[in-house]
């Protein structure tokens, strides 16, 4: 029987992922991380609420399954959020649930599976790992609503080679009815919409705690050079962002820039904040890309769909060019490459 170290987070996915694990016949253990304990509501239910480590423990005990928690608070520190708030502070939009998988989760899944000797690695993610000879690939998930082969670009080759996923699969709804019929207690758990260390979605009250200087006042301009507003840190800013300018106009404004050296912030139109080509950089790949250039769907944000695209390598670097402009691909982001449903690989966006 093969032994395989299940990510629990205390919610569905995870739950029923142990679940379909032990039913497929492996040896399954859940691993919980203590990633942060910043918390003063007691109706957060997060991956780092303290509800969601005891949940875990709880389901992984009516499965019958190991469960352990582990504490990695001080490298979540260091490798998602003073990576997060740094990149604010210059102007960026990271992504931190991509931080987490590729420096917390999948590292420490795949130590703990050394540590334990057990074969494989799972997490409840929507999307599928298949193997074709002696290559793997990383697809997306069958339910285009909930994929999330976005995020997992960043994986290691030793990581996806001992990877299972079993949500990938199943669609949403289905994976509700299978938690609702096994009677577990996340069955009804309503989707996590925050980032899971910021309460209310407070991002800017969250930056602006750890790092006060960041909230230095400065232009809002136009295209043209003019001054139309004064901004109160550029961290509160992404672009395409329309709320919260505090702009007097007739004309709706979105944020096409952000120069962090010069502290402005630039706003035009909502053609304007549509991009046709960046650089993106610190790649990883999943399958050897092409030479030179090579034809893709690139996606730029995990919500959205991915769209075609000439991607063009240039030593540690790549250049993205649209066939149509797309809205708002901001700098920290993650774009992300596809032949089909097969992830080739991705970068992060960096400033025009």
């Amino acid at each position: 029987m093969s032994k395989v170290i299940a990510g629990m987070s205390g919610g569905v996915d995870s739950s029923v992922t142990a679940h379909l694990l032990k039913e497929h016949g492996y040896e399954v253990e859940g691993v919980s991380f203590i990633l942060w304990e910043a918390r003063q509501r007691t109706d957060f239910t997060g991956c780092c609420s303290l509800e969601s480590k005891e949940s875990a423990a709880r389901t992984a005990k009516s499965l019958g399954i190991r469960h352990d928690s582990i504490d990695v608070r001080q490298e979540f520190i260091e490798k998602v959020i003073e990576p997060f708030v740094d990149a604010y502070a210059k102007g960026m939009t990271p992504n931190p649930c991509i931080l987490c998988n590729r420096h917390i989760k999948f590292p420490f899944l795949l130590k703990e599976a050394e540590k334990r000797g057990a074969e494989f690695i799972a997490t409840g993610h929507y999307a599928r790992v298949n193997t074709e000879g002696v290559e793997y690939f990383l697809r997306k998930g069958i339910d285009p609503k909930k994929d999330q082969s976005y995020v997992l670009y960043v994986l290691s080759r030793d990581a996806l080679q001992r990877l299972l996923l079993p949500l990938g699969e199943y669609r949403k709804q289905e994976v509700r009815e299978l938690a609702r019929s096994l009677h577990l207690e996340a069955a009804d758990r309503p989707e996590s919409q925050e980032i899971c260390f910021i309460e209310d979605r407070d991002y800017s009250g969250f930056i602006e705690k750890l790092l006060p200087d960041a909230a230095k006042p400065g232009r809002i301009m136009d295209r043209s050079g003019k001054v139309v507003g004064t901004h109160k840190g550029i961290f509160r800013y992404t672009l395409g962002q329309r709320k919260g300018l505090n702009i007097a106009s007739l004309e709706p404004h979105y944020v096409t820039k952000i120069e962090s050296a010069q502290n402005i912030v630039y706003v035009g139109s909502q053609e304007e904040a549509k991009i046709r080509e960046f650089l993106a950089g610190d790649l990883n790949w999943l399958i050897p890309p092409p030479s030179g250039r090579f034809r893709a769907t690139v996606k730029v944000r995990s919500m959205m769909a991915d769209r075609p695209a000439t991607v063009e390598l240039s030593g540690d670097k790549v250049k993205v060019s649209f066939d149509e402009p797309q809205w708002a691909p901001a700098p920290g982001q993650s774009a992300v490459f596809y032949d089909g449903d097969i992830v080739i690989g991705g970068g992060i966006i960096e400033p025009l």
